[in-house]
């Protein structure tokens, strides 16, 4: 293509919703590119994760120029990468990834997008004793996050003890003994009422999976919630938060930077993010 034109995808399950062909359209249509973003959703063309790497080789034969990647590729891509960046590689969860030549090239920018979201939205909140809610591929991205940010002590419950447990432990080599640890949900009410904040990296707060991903009665006015749900924008979790006084984080901030980052890693252009903020309220607001 053009040095202005532009074609990238999203490889995933059930991407119908997403948000992320609008909101890179809408910041190429304010540049003047031409950019095309489409959406493969392996759920719709029947193919199983296993086989995310033939969907990048036929990307990069087509000539796109890059891809998103979510839930479930975000592991089977690593094999089928010609490399990756140090945040990618160090999280072991690939979710943009850059045709350069013949080389495709690895980046996780889940991790910067959450760390700007928070940045921005709760910038003087207490770190020292932080709870998060699932270890998945949102909340390895979301512990490395926080843990970047200078959180002192991060405690990781999932419905999967093992894979909790072995986030912290892959946390603790990464930043250092002590600085994470797994607890079992049953703990979850001692472990809030001791947090500075909460953290819910789970799916649970989606338009298809509502609800909220504690007892309301855990929560408290000395906690900040954060939440990476970003459909709705206000869940169940940032709503019940809010009228209890607790300070709270949406997800649609990680959901803009991350696209961000993505978009300047496929054009070397600086995207707006103030605009893509309105973006994605509008957006969400009116579906």
């Amino acid at each position: 293509m053009s040095p202005d034109s532009y074609l990238v995808g999203l490889v995933g399950s059930g991407i119908a919703p997403s948000l992320s062909p609008a909101l890179h359209e809408r910041e190429a249509d304010r540049q003047g590119l031409r950019y095309l973003y489409r959406l493969i959703d392996i759920a719709a063309l029947g193919v199983p994760p296993e086989r995310t790497g033939e969907l990048v080789r036929s990307a990069r034969a087509m000539g796109y120029d890059g891809l998103n990647i979510t839930h479930p590729c975000k592991q089977q891509v690593l094999a089928h990468l010609d490399a990756l960046s140090p945040q990618a590689e160090a999280l072991g969860a690939v979710n943009t990834v850059v045709f350069e030549g013949d080389r495709a090239i690895g980046h996780n920018t889940d991790v910067t997008g959450f760390a700007a979201s928070f940045a921005r939205g709760l910038p003087d909140a207490p770190l020292e004793r932080v709870v998060q809610l699932g270890a998945g591929g949102a909340g390895a991205a979301v512990a490395h996050a926080l843990l970047g940010l200078g959180a002192g002590r991060l405690t990781v419950l999932d419905a999967v003890p093992e894979r909790a447990a072995a986030l912290a432990a892959s946390l603790d080599r990464h930043f250092g003994p002590g600085r994470a640890a797994s607890a079992d949900l049953l703990d979850i009410a001692d472990r809030t009422a001791a947090a500075d904040g909460l953290v819910n990296a789970t799916p649970i707060g989606m338009a298809a999976h509502p609800g909220l991903p504690l007892p309301a009665d855990l929560l408290h006015p000395g906690l900040w919630v954060a939440e990476v749900v970003y459909r709705p924008l206000e869940t169940a979790l940032v709503r019940t938060a809010r009228l209890l006084g607790c300070p709270t984080l949406d997800g649609g901030g990680m959901a803009v930077y991350q696209a961000a980052d993505s978009f300047r890693l496929f054009t070397g252009r600086e995207p707006d993010t103030a605009r893509m903020l309105a973006d994605i309220a509008a957006l969400t607001s009116a579906r």
